[in-house]
């Protein structure tokens, strides 16, 4: 798809406002669901569109608290506090009933259905998969954390097998890197298979990292060629 672009859905139907991209052929599609951060919006995360598979259905949400103008936020601000897993129980919700609307919408493939977030829109990946895993086939994590108060989520290995990539910026003045570290080996005790990196570079992926990304992904989409 050279020349197709994402386009913008807004209307009063849509259960989030969101970009979409949608391949030419055939669905049932494997789908990869772009979650932004912090202060971000559904333009934010296509850069990291040319790690993906081709011919996958992407789509980009926006988020669902207004910070600023064209700026969104996943849940509401915190005061010197990184958020818990209930604070993202409304995205969350939104987030789900999101999901439900793509096989009908775009025929995306319920079975195959990916997060990618980028820092906070990380965090509301995970929170996703936490409350509901058999929804989610794998999570990329860009520069992102696990939302705090997630014990139950650990005890029960609420990620089991699950794929997930976290790439970690060393010098990340956001995210911090101990914070980061922590997030890991939250995810590893969930019982996920991580693949977990960390790179030269501060609140963002750098060249290595994107290189990283889309091996990845390339795995993810070579595994389901196999079924």
């Amino acid at each position: 798809m050279p020349d197709a672009k994402p386009f913008l859905v807004a209307n009063a139907t849509a259960v989030l406002p969101h970009r979409v991209l949608k391949p030419e052929k055939i669905g049932p599609h494997p789908t990869v669901v772009m979650i932004h951060g912090y202060l971000g919006n559904e333009d934010v995360m296509w850069i990291f569109s040319q790690t993906l598979p081709k011919e996958w259905l992407l789509v980009a949400p926006r988020a669902i608290v207004q910070e600023q103008e064209d700026s969104y936020s996943w849940h509401p601000p915190q005061r010197d506090e990184w958020p818990t897993l209930t604070d993202f129980d409304t995205a969350v919700d939104q987030l789900i009933k999101f999901l439900d609307s793509l096989p009908e919408q775009y025929e995306a493939d319920p079975e195959q259905i990916y997060l990618m977030g980028f820092s906070q829109g990380a965090a509301a990946a995970f929170a996703i998969a936490i409350r509901e895993p058999e929804r989610i086939k794998g999570i990329a994590s860009l520069v992102g954390f696990m939302p705090r108060q997630v014990e139950d989520a650990i005890d029960t290995a609420a990620l089991s097998d699950l794929p997930v990539f976290m790439a970690v910026g060393k010098e990340d003045d956001s995210v911090p890197l101990e914070i980061a570290r922590e997030s890991g080996k939250a995810v590893r005790a969930m019982g996920a298979f991580l693949e977990y990196r960390e790179y030269d570079t501060g609140h963002k992926l750098n060249g290595a990292g994107m290189r990283k990304l889309r091996q990845w992904w390339a795995e993810r989409a070579a595994l389901l060629t196999q079924l």
